[in-house]
Parts: C-alpha cells; sequence; structure tokens
C-alpha cells in the first residue's frame, strides 16, 4: 500500500509503511553489560533449577520446594500452602507486582523491560549463542549477505538446534513446576509421562524458540503492551536512558571536532560513530530522544562510554538521566538531585506495604481448621415429651491438614443445653468427637436440646465450637437457638 502525494512539479510515490529491517546488536562490554549478564544467570538458574529444590513438610506431603498440584488442589511454595479457596493470595500477588512494575518505571523509566522482562532474558541467551556460532556483528551481516555455502548452512544449522534445544528445556521446566521434578524427568526420558506434559512442552518450545530467537525486538516494539503504558505512567523526575543532546551537539568527527576547539568553536562529544545504534538490542537511534522502542538497557551507554574513554572526552555522554536535568542545563540553571522518594513512589511503595502487610497477617493468622453451621429450617425446632426444646444443625467441619483430626464439639447457649449427633459415634463421656480425613470436609447433624425452663425467649445466640484435640487449634461458628414465644 502507498500513499500518493502530488507536488508542483512531480508525482512521487512514498512508501506509507517503511519495510522492517533485521537487526544485527554488536556485543559490548561494560558496566550495564555486567549487570546484565548477572541477572542473566541468576533468572535463568532459578527458573531451571528451582524444581529440583527439596523441602521437607511432613509426612503425607509432597517435598518439592515450588509445586503447583493440580490433582490436590494445592500450591506450595516452601513453607506456604495455599489452598483453593484463598485466591485472593494470587489477586494480592498480581497488585503486588503491578505496583512493583509501576515504582520501578516512576524510579527508572523501563528498567523492567531492559534487565528482567523474560523475554529480554531469554533474547540475550539466544543472541549470546548466535555470536558464539556466527560471530558479532559484522560476520553475521556479512555472512547473510553473501552466498550460502555448506559452512553457512552448518552454522545455521549449529545454531538453530541449540536454540531449539534451550526452547525445548524452557518447557520442559515448566511442565517440572506441576509434578514431583526427578519422577518427571525419569518419565519424560522414557516416553511415560502423560500427554499433558508432552503437549504442553511443545507449546513452549515453540513459542520460546519464536519469540527470543525469530521475533526478538518485534515483541516489544508490537507485541507488548507495556511500553505504551508505561509512556503514561512515567514523569520528568524518572531516570531514562537519555542522550545529553546538549553536551553532545553539534555532531562532527573526531578530527573535525579537534579544530573546531582548538579555534575556540563549539564542537559536541558526539563523534557520530553510531556504536550506540550498533548495539542497540531493538535497533533504535537513542539520539532521537525518547522512543517507544527503547528498553531502557543501557547497553547504549556501555558502548558510548567506552568511545569516549577512547578519544579522552568524559562518560557519561549517554546516560540515567531525567528530563528536568536536561531541561536545566539547556537553561543554564543547576541540575537538580535524583529524587527517588516523592509523592508519586511513596503511593506506590505504600500500596506495596498494605496490601504485603495484609497477606503476611493473614498468613500468620489464618487456621488448618474450618467450621460452617446451617440451622434446620423446617421445623425452626422441635417441642420433646418432656417440654424441653431441640434444634438441628447440619456442621461442615473442614481439615486442610494431610492426616486425620479428631474434632470435639462444645456449645455455649443456654444452660443446661446438651449435644448429640446423629449416626456418629461419639469418643468422649462429655462431648461429641468428629473425626474428619485428611484434605477433606465432613458433614454431621447435630442435635442441641435445651430444658424449657431454661429457655428465655424466641431466640438466644448460640456458639458451635470444634477443637482439634492434638493440635489445640479450635474453630468456632455462631448461629441461634429458637424455642417458642
Amino acid at each position: 500500500m502507498k500513499a500518493h502525494f502530488m507536488s508542483s512539479t512531480d508525482e512521487t510515490d512514498i512508501p506509507l509503511y517503511a519495510a522492517a529491517k533485521k537487526v544485527y546488536p554488536q556485543s559490548v562490554k561494560g558496566f550495564y553489560r555486567s549487570i546484565k549478564w548477572a541477572v542473566l544467570a541468576v533468572c535463568l538458574g532459578v527458573y531451571y533449577f528451582l524444581p529440583f529444590v527439596r523441602w521437607n513438610r511432613g509426612p503425607n506431603l509432597p517435598d518439592q520446594a515450588v509445586l503447583v498440584d493440580l490433582a490436590n488442589r494445592r500450591f506450595y511454595f516452601f513453607p506456604i500452602e495455599i489452598w483453593p479457596q484463598e485466591v485472593y493470595y494470587f489477586t494480592g500477588l498480581l497488585v503486588i507486582a503491578a505496583m512493583v512494575l509501576f515504582l520501578m518505571n516512576a524510579v527508572a523509566g523501563r528498567i523492567w523491560c531492559g534487565y528482567l522482562c523474560p523475554q529480554t532474558v531469554w533474547t540475550d541467551l539466544f543472541l549470546a549463542v548466535e555470536r558464539f556460532i556466527e560471530g558479532d556483528r559484522r560476520d553475521r551481516i556479512k555472512m547473510d549477505e553473501g552466498k550460502w555455502g555448506p559452512a553457512v548452512l552448518a552454522r545455521k544449522a549449529a545454531k538453530h538446534f541449540i536454540w531449539l534445544m534451550i526452547a525445548w528445556w524452557t518447557g520442559g521446566a515448566w511442565v517440572l513446576y506441576f509434578a514431583d521434578a526427578p519422577t518427571l524427568v525419569k518419565e519424560l526420558a522414557f516416553g511415560t509421562a502423560p500427554l499433558t506434559a508432552y503437549v504442553w512442552i511443545g507449546i513452549l518450545t515453540f513459542t520460546t524458540y519464536t519469540l527470543a530467537g525469530i521475533m526478538r525486538e518485534q515483541v516489544c516494539t508490537y507485541m507488548c503492551p507495556w511500553p505504551r503504558i508505561q509512556a503514561a505512567l512515567t514523569d520528568d523526575e524518572a531516570l531514562n536512558v537519555t542522550y545529553r543532546y546538549d553536551r553532545g551537539e553539534p555532531r562532527v568527527s573526531l578530527k573535525e571536532a579537534t579544530k573546531l576547539r582548538a579555534a575556540g568553536a563549539p564542537a559536541g562529544d558526539c563523534i557520530d560513530c553510531s556504536q550506540c545504534v550498533a548495539v542497540c538490542p531493538t535497533g533504535i537511534d537513542i539520539r532521537h530522544g525518547a522512543q517507544l522502542e527503547c528498553i531502557q538497557c543501557g547497553l547504549c551507554m556501555d558502548a558510548c562510554d567506552n568511545v569516549m574513554l577512547k578519544i579522552g572526552r568524559p562518560k557519561g555522554l549517554i546516560a540515567y538521566d531525567t528530563d528536568n536535568n536536561v531541561k536545566a542545563r539547556i537553561s543554564g540553571q543547576p541540575e537538580k538531585p535524583f529524587h527517588p522518594v516523592r509523592p508519586r513512589t511513596m503511593i506506590y511503595a505504600a500500596m506495596i506495604s498494605i496490601v504485603g502487610g495484609a497477606m503476611l497477617f493473614q498468613l500468620a493468622t489464618r487456621s488448618t481448621a474450618g467450621i460452617n453451621l446451617i440451622h434446620d429450617r423446617t421445623p425452626l425446632y422441635v417441642t420433646l415429651a418432656d417440654g424441653s426444646v431441640r434444634n438441628a444443625y447440619t456442621i461442615r467441619l473442614i481439615n486442610k491438614r494431610p492426616d486425620d483430626r479428631p474434632f470435639a464439639l462444645t456449645a455455649e447457649g443456654p444452660l443446661g443445653l446438651k449435644l448429640e449427633l446423629v449416626n456418629v459415634t461419639a469418643t468422649s463421656d462429655w462431648r461429641p468427637i468428629v473425626i474428619v480425613p485428611p484434605d477433606a470436609t465432613r458433614e454431621v447433624r447435630l442435635l442441641v436440646t435445651v430444658p424449657k425452663a431454661n429457655i428465655k425467649g424466641k431466640s438466644e445466640p448460640i456458639t458451635i465450637k470444634a477443637s482439634d484435640l492434638f493440635a489445640g487449634e479450635h474453630v468456632l461458628a455462631k448461629d441461634h437457638f429458637f424455642g417458642p414465644e
């Protein structure tokens, strides 16, 4: 599709969309590249090996430190066990994750994208493999532009094979979080694993290979919504990768800059070497200002600093800086120190603290037992032959532990009340006992009888208490005891 523009002299065809160009990122050494390598090693190490970490939880429980046990509807994270009815913990984690992302953006722009995003981490790994096999930027460009002989095909095949192996192990590591890792590895090796495991490994192999190996920067530019969102969340006080054009312009060659400075004429520090463009994983020119494709990885800063050192100029022509400081230098005003603590960041930090604190409190005080009490509605009460009044209730006891638990039932309410379980054998002389199987619920019928003389009104509060005879834990349920006027 083309857009046609008519000039006064001739008609010119201008393409509406520029054709995508393949990006060949050049390797670079420096402070930020070292940080990225360290983050990559930690992230991939945790992802690939965490399923094999063991954690002793006691008998009848899995010993895998991090496990999503779909069959038993449990999520285990070291000492923490999450049950299905506690889905609000995942909601809290999503809120905290969003606030952390907003906080990182308010402090240092898209630092998540440049260092911690899975797309960035795996793309860096795939690029390292590509450079190891095919060479650096110039070698890869020359190889792709030349004729493909057997040697080139062999290199290409080796590269894609290693990419597929990395992608395959990425998918394999993912499914290990859903079953006992050593056992599943053996089953996968001998072809006896569930079909679901092979299907998901295939899906994740394909997506990892495609996104990290083939699409690369296109994921960040076209697929990811975060660049569009973060632009509305940043401000002039956030650190961003910035070309300090107040120092770099006008751009001239190194020889020309030397002549101009000797003559007292202005000359920028930028010598237009384009190293910042060559190392950029998304192929942009940071000297054009803030751009949607920039992932704030800092590699252009390393490349520029290396050049500045070689030509004897101060480092930091490209650096993390704020828009306010750039404006201040242009207007001749003093720079202001960076303030990470400001209203925007304080709000995000407060929300993280509130939600995180509430989750920790809930974890620390939660119970491994539960009780629900439902009063019979028809009839509300029954008058016995001796004049006493009886109410019937359905009790559901919940046991969230992996072993049998005996619960003793007691009640607080009208004087002289007596408890009786229907079709349940009592194991105590003075209170009924209900044994609840491991990781299960049990419903029982409870009859509460009160002498007529002790009934003081049409409705009186009653509290049923279930106490674990071994662990000492107890849970309460409140309702009403009904009688005649």
